[in-house]
Order: structure tokens, then sequence, then C-alpha cells
């Protein structure tokens, strides 16, 4: 296996771990609460409350994995092995992870937040990823 290979597979799994953690920490801040249902959050709670951005967090991380994990499955399969792909892997990971922490701390209603920016990176690298792939499959 390539050291770029590697890389991308590395990348990827802390992905992966990252998204467990995520859900742990929505799943089991929300649960300590009095009177907490399962599979159901507070329609009154907003950024102010850890648990609806702990919430937001996760399945905000839902909402971008699909295309993110087809990306990069996709690439595994064909056995696309890129340097800068690698790299696109790297900075998406390390956007999201950037744009949870920054989710969990900052309690903010504020549009564009901090977060903003790192999601948009993540898309960013996405979007050159998927370029890569089609200019990979018309050759």
């Amino acid at each position: 296996m390539t050291d770029i290979a590697h890389s991308a597979f590395i990348a990827f799994y802390l992905y992966l771990i990252m998204v467990l953690v995520q859900w742990a920490v929505a799943t089991f801040s929300k649960a300590k609460q009095p009177g907490a249902v399962p599979g159901k959050i507070d329609k009154d709670l907003s950024h102010e409350s850890f648990i609806f951005r702990a919430h937001r967090t996760f399945h905000n991380t839902l909402e971008n994995s699909a295309l993110f994990i087809g990306t990069v499955l996709f690439a595994f399969v064909i056995n696309y092995h890129s340097s800068v792909f690698a790299i696109c892997i790297w900075v998406y990971v390390i956007a999201r992870l950037i744009h949870m922490v920054l989710y969990y701390a900052i309690a903010t209603e504020k549009n564009p937040s901090p977060r903003s920016y790192f999601f948009l990176i993540g898309v960013i690298a996405n979007l050159v990823m998927l370029v890569m792939l089609g200019l990979r499959l018309a050759n």
C-alpha cells in the first residue's frame, strides 16, 4: 500500500471515529437530562443549550456524510491514488473536526458563525474531490 493511500485510509478512519464521538456526546448529554425521552429533543431549545448544539453538530455531520463517504469510497473502489485527493480528505476531516469543536464551544445565533467557515472549507474540499474523480473517469 502506498503512503498516499495509507494516509487517506487513516483520515477516513478518523472521520468515522469523529462521527461516533459526536453520536455519543449528543446521546449521553441528552440522556442525562431529567425527563429525557429517547428520540425527542425539546423544540424550545436553541444554541444556548449544549444539548441542542451537540444534537445539531451530530445531525449536521450526518447531513454531510453521505456525499463525503460516497466520494471517498468511490475513489477507494476505483483504486484512485492521488496526493491531492488524500490532502482533500484530510482538509475535509480537519475542517469538520474544527466545525464540531466550535459548535460545542460557541453558543451563537449569528450567521455566518465562526463554524460556518469550516463548514464551507469542508464543502470545497468535497467538491474538489468530486471534480478529481470526474476527471479520472473521463480519461
